[in-house]
């Protein structure tokens, strides 16, 4: 976890980008824009909108100086001046990678705050906005003889459709980058991350704590039916134990993991070979020790069902002792499940 405190706003530029596919254009702005009366709003949307436990990089293949952002943004660092260049430059790059039907058309802002912290440390930072999603608002005028009310159309100030704050701190490494993206969350539609900025993951305890416990998602509800007679029940419990153990622990331990999860010798052996197989096809790194982070768990807990559905009329919500559930079928075929308990609540 990393905190951020916001330094003075110093500059600000707004550039309209459209989609290239449906040869909407880019307007650049050749003046900056006055921020006076709005440097509230703007700082209040940037410290409401980014999360700084999933931290990002800029990269490229074979060196990071073939990363169009990287580049203007170290440009901007290093000389100031160049701040209206390069936000033309970057507005530009943006409208070239939006060639998706779902990319929407929409306002480019870029901000350059001095003096921020990041964990402690004192650093610059830019940030790159996108408005994509505009709401309503009604503006009550005045007139001679009472009041007008009008509809306009206008930018959220409590929410960002996509951004991205970059601190100048480890630029050898491609910078610390916070982003949001809260608009076309589809695979194709990922332009903002991956065609725009080209960024990854840094490898944190919330990356390791995220990663790992999608892996043994993945193999439960997969790869444990195929290789194992386990039932639906039987899934749900090693889900919810997966979960306890980053719960329980500030530490992850890979083998002990494996033992108090799974306990069985030849379950163990399965999950290491699909944990394996798995890293491999998605070019993982592995890793057997690491600090647990406890928003990871948080985030990741949303997505472990622990529902057990029978046909369309029971659901059950299974969070404690697999042993205090049975199944069976009766002679007429009908399959049913025993539950005991104590009370009632």
């Amino acid at each position: 976890m990393k905190d951020m405190k916001l330094g003075q706003m110093d500059k600000l530029i707004i550039h309209f980008v459209g989609n290239k596919n449906s040869g909407d254009g880019v307007r650049f702005s050749d003046v900056l824009t006055n921020f006076e009366n709005i440097e509230e709003y703007i700082k209040k949307l940037t410290e409401n909108s980014f999360k700084l436990e999933e931290l990002f990089c800029f990269y490229s293949v074979p060196t990071l100086e073939l990363n169009p952002m990287y580049q203007f943004v170290s440009s901007i660092f290093q000389d100031n001046d160049s701040f209206l260049k390069q936000s033309q430059n970057s507005a530009r790059h943006l409208y070239d990678k939006s060639t998706h039907p779902q990319v929407k058309a929409g306002e480019l802002f870029m901000t350059y705050f001095k003096d921020c912290e990041i964990n402690g440390e004192c650093a610059d930072a830019i940030g790159l906005f996108k408005s994509e999603n505009k709401d309503t608002i009604l503006k009550i005028s005045t007139s001679n003889d009472g009041f007008n009310l009008n509809d306009e159309k206008g930018m959220n100030i409590n929410k960002l459709d996509k951004g991205c704050l970059i601190f100048n701190v480890q630029k050898e490494n491609g910078y610390l980058i916070a982003v949001v993206d809260n608009t076309n969350r589809s695979s194709e539609a990922q332009y903002w991350k991956e065609h725009f900025l080209n960024i990854q993951q840094i490898k944190n305890e919330f990356h390791q704590t995220k990663q790992f416990l999608g892996i043994a998602k993945q193999f439960v509800t997969k790869q444990l039916v195929e290789d194992f007679d386990v039932t639906k029940a039987d899934q749900i419990d090693y889900l919810n134990r997966s979960v306890d153990y980053f719960k329980n622990h500030e530490t992850f331990d890979k083998k002990e993991f494996e033992e108090k999860v799974f306990e069985d010798d030849s379950l163990i052996e399965s999950f290491r070979n699909f944990d394996k197989t798995f890293r491999k096809d998605n070019d993982i790194s592995d890793y057997d020790n690491f600090e647990i982070s406890n928003k990871a768990v948080k985030k990741q807990s949303r997505i472990f069902k622990s529902v057990l559905k029978l046909d369309k009329n029971f659901h059950i919500y299974i969070h404690g002792n697999k042993q205090l559930i049975e199944q069976g079928t009766d002679q007429n075929g009908k399959k049913y499940y025993k539950i005991y308990y104590d009370e009632e609540s």
